[in-house]
């Protein structure tokens, strides 16, 4: 993988997260053959605008967050990110986006801001291939598009900003099942929607690192979909542990599904029998940190993230950068980045939080 390519900030609101490298879906852009919707090699874009590093910031630049779903605790983090970078840059900031993360639901609220003339979207996507039409669409009529946590198809996207590189999210998500285990056991996955890029990733290279010879002992026996709704994964969760006794562990690389899923498990037969980990939130997992419900758990600040891609659409949008792989810009206080292979800016590898780390955090 490319080496890193910048640096977070620090800071008691939006916390330090380790230092930036670049990812090839919420990954790797995310990683895909091209045959489930994600982009495969040399997908990306290919912009043939010259960029200007010393351009000025547009005026009033308007933008537009489109979470998976609004209301989602963790994108609720990544828009206050995104608010206070357009601040900086005295745009006009807003979020839309529908109440359930389905794989078409997205599109209307693109086609809206496309009439309503937006100059940069940043979007979450639902699905890879669902919101290309419109995202193309957008584009002709000038808007820029970046793609922040989980990845649409790379032609119909500017920049995609990743949180990590998909090698990373899935490693540490093995080694820490691992460690929690004992090495050895069935362990199920709890993921989100079935279409989302970024699970799907994530999923595949966890399989590809439970492969190796050091975890042979350790064996995947189901994968579940709570579609990012608490309740759902919460009932997906009962179902898992009911249908596979012998369960030593879950991975849920959501952060609604890791919550729900630790809610279930901190008040049922299983709590301290089945561990539990993924990606999660500290202020979601705090309690369950110290009922012993969870050991530990790893993200990123979405924070950050929603801060870098709305600094990446307002360079976009002014010209400062193309999308080429090999261009750099400066994101506000979290410093200097690089376009990486595909249109890829990835903001750094996860943090993990345990008891002695958790309440270090707040968001």
């Amino acid at each position: 993988m490319p080496a890193p390519s910048g640096r977070t900030r620090t800071g008691t609101a939006a916390t330090a997260l380790a230092a930036l490298l670049l990812l090839a879906a919420c990954s790797g852009t995310t990683r895909g053959d091209g045959d489930d919707g994600g982009p495969g090699p040399g997908a990306g874009p290919e912009p043939t605008a010259q960029a200007d590093p010393d351009a000025p910031l547009r005026p009033d630049l308007s933008v537009a967050f489109l979470p998976k779903q609004v209301n989602n605790p963790y994108f609720t983090v990544a828009r206050g990110g995104g608010e206070r970078a357009t601040a900086e840059f005295a745009g006009t900031f807003k979020e839309v986006g529908p109440s359930e993360a389905s794989a078409s639901s997205q599109v209307s609220y693109i086609n809206t801001l496309t009439q309503q003339g937006t100059d940069v979207i940043a979007i979450s996507a639902n699905d890879p291939g669902a919101v290309c039409g419109a995202l193309n669409s957008a584009r002709d009529a000038g808007a820029v598009v970046v793609t922040f946590d989980s990845d649409a198809r790379a032609e119909c996207r500017d920049l995609f900003i990743n949180q990590a590189t998909a090698e990373d999210v899935a490693r540490i998500q093995v080694e820490l099942i691992a460690g929690q285990i004992g090495g050895a056991g069935e362990i199920a996955i709890l993921s989100a929607t079935p279409n989302a890029t970024n699970q799907n990733t994530w999923i595949a290279l966890m399989e590809e690192e439970l492969a190796r010879p050091a975890y042979a002992d350790i064996e995947i026996v189901a994968v579940a979909y709570g579609n990012d709704e608490d309740e759902k994964s919460f009932q997906e969760t009962q179902g898992l542990l009911r249908s596979h006794p012998d369960l030593a562990g879950i991975v849920s690389p959501t952060t609604v599904g890791l919550a729900a899923a630790a809610r279930y498990l901190s008040g049922s037969e299983y709590a301290g029998r089945v561990a539990l980990t993924g990606l999660g939130t500290p202020n979601q997992l705090r309690q369950f940190v110290h009922d012993g419900t969870v050991e530990s758990f790893a993200l990123w600040n979405p924070a950050d993230l929603g801060y870098l891609a709305a600094h990446a659409g307002a360079a976009l949008a002014s010209g400062r950068l193309t999308g080429a792989e090999g261009e750099t810009f400066t994101a506000g206080d979290l410093g200097e980045f690089t376009v990486g292979p595909d249109g890829v800016i990835a903001l750094g590898p996860p943090t993990v939080f345990d008891a002695a780390t958790v309440d270090d955090y707040d968001f």
